[in-house]
């Protein structure tokens, strides 16, 4: 069969945005920009204000008249600085990225996804791991400092997601317990301390679901802000032939499914089909796990 690869960059990866990592440290500079800088309100479900399909931008200076510390810094769009900070009580018509799916735009993925990595970050981040000492934002919600001056910066979760495939034409995907009937997807899990990607796999999908796998490719990541991960894709090899075994009993149920099964689950639309009769259906479009499902399906 053709060798397996990504036919397009995930979603959540297509990022435009402008970091400025440089800006962060600059005082001076943030605080001239902060006069003109727009202002991202996230609620603590990840959800913010998005009208005619875009994010609604409050101006900053109406937070407070120079950068607050409650704000983090996520990066310069056509000059303009764009920041977010935490606000549980932010009304509106409100949806997070899951809600976007195909609307979302290169810059908003960028945006949010950062906006919400980092402010979900900073929530548990009050009070330093060594000692307990509490600690400050710092570098414009870059990093947080104890009073001793010790820096601590943003945590990102690593975690794998592995398209199980027989060298052929079948697939195996999985639905977890809490997901209705008929919703599938790839096999995922977080890396271990001390493991590699490619043994984290192994291991993911041994334990999932009891099949052994073997050329491992790496396909392609995204940011997965839920709550702060970066999702790796791979593909394996597997043998059909196995028993499927769910031994750590995060899986309900796992099939093997045709090519021509999940062609006709990508053209039926995604998991908000749910009630349309079909038998099977796909994550959406701001998931890693479509792109990697599209581009497996598309192979000839």
């Amino acid at each position: 069969m053709p060798v397996f690869q990504l036919n397009g960059v995930p979603l959540l990866s297509r990022s435009v945005l402008d970091r400025a990592e440089e800006t962060r440290g600059d005082a001076q500079a943030l605080q001239e920009g902060w006069s003109e800088a727009k202002l991202l309100r996230v609620n603590a479900r990840g959800q913010v204000r998005f009208e005619e399909g875009a994010l609604v931008l409050d101006k900053a200076i109406e937070l407070s008249p120079e950068p607050s510390p409650e704000a983090v810094f996520l990066g310069i769009d056509g000059g303009v600085h764009l920041w977010a900070v935490r606000d549980r009580d932010i009304q509106g018509s409100l949806t997070d990225l899951r809600g976007m799916s195909n609307t979302v735009d290169d810059l908003t993925a960028g945006v949010l996804s950062t906006a919400v990595a980092l402010l979900n970050w900073h929530d548990k981040a009050g009070f330093n791991s060594a000692d307990g000492t509490a600690t400050t934002s710092s570098k414009a919600g870059w990093s947080r400092t104890t009073e001793g001056g010790y820096e601590e910066f943003p945590r990102i979760d690593p975690a794998v997601i592995c398209l199980i495939h027989d060298g052929g034409d079948r697939v195996l995907l999985a639905r977890q317990h809490s997901w209705p009937e008929t919703l599938f997807s790839l096999l995922a899990g977080f890396v271990e301390a001390g493991e590699s990607l490619e043994r984290c796999v192994e291991r993911e999908v041994k334990e999932e679901v009891g099949v052994d796998v073997q050329d491992i490719s790496y396909l392609g990541s995204q940011p997965w802000p839920f709550p702060r991960s970066l999702m790796l894709g791979f593909s394996a090899l597997g043998d059909p032939a196995q028993p499927l075994v769910f031994s750590d009993g995060e899986i309900a149920e796992a099939h093997w499914f045709t090519r021509a099964e999940v062609r006709e689950a990508l053209s039926a639309g995604d998991w908000s089909a749910q009630g349309t009769g079909a038998r099977l259906l796909l994550p959406g479009s701001i998931s890693i796990a479509r792109t990697i499902m599209e581009s497996w399906a598309a192979l000839d």
